[in-house]
């Protein structure tokens, strides 16, 4: 049954009483005024980035490999070889570089940067659309 399905939710489960649920959803954007011009959205943006360094794309991960030795404790028994790697794709070809295990957390910081700065560019392009539109009208031509 239709109306039954809103029930299956946690919150719905806990409230059996209640007809109808409503779910809330968040979503964080920055907000631009009606009259924010080009020219604000690109001074907005230089100075939003200015926060997200240092900046790396792709992902880092703890991989375990063997090595070349013969007879390697460490391989006989399982445990391998852990090392930190960052790999992504530069154009249509992957990369993979090896990261001391002392700069992990540093680049993982950058990686974590390069996602956020990914969201902000986005943001960025929504806000430059809204204001060449809002240009584009005020000048009297059409949309």
């Amino acid at each position: 049954m239709a109306g039954r399905a809103h029930r299956d939710l946690p919150f719905c489960r806990a409230n059996k009483g209640i007809d109808k649920c409503i779910v809330q959803v968040q979503y964080n954007t920055c907000t631009m005024t009606k009259t924010e011009t080009p020219e604000e959205v690109r001074r907005w943006f230089s100075t939003a980035i200015q926060k997200f360094w240092p900046v790396a794309g792709g992902s880092i991960s703890l991989r375990k490999s063997p090595c070349i030795r013969d007879h390697c404790s460490a391989c006989e028994s399982g445990k391998g070889h852990s090392s930190y790697a960052l790999s992504g794709y530069r154009g249509s070809r992957r990369f993979s570089v090896y990261v001391p295990d002392e700069l992990a957390p540093e680049i993982q910081k950058a990686v974590d940067n390069g996602r956020q700065l990914q969201e902000l560019m986005k943001e960025a392009g929504l806000r430059f659309v809204r204001a060449r539109k809002n240009e584009r009208r005020a000048g009297g031509r059409s949309t």
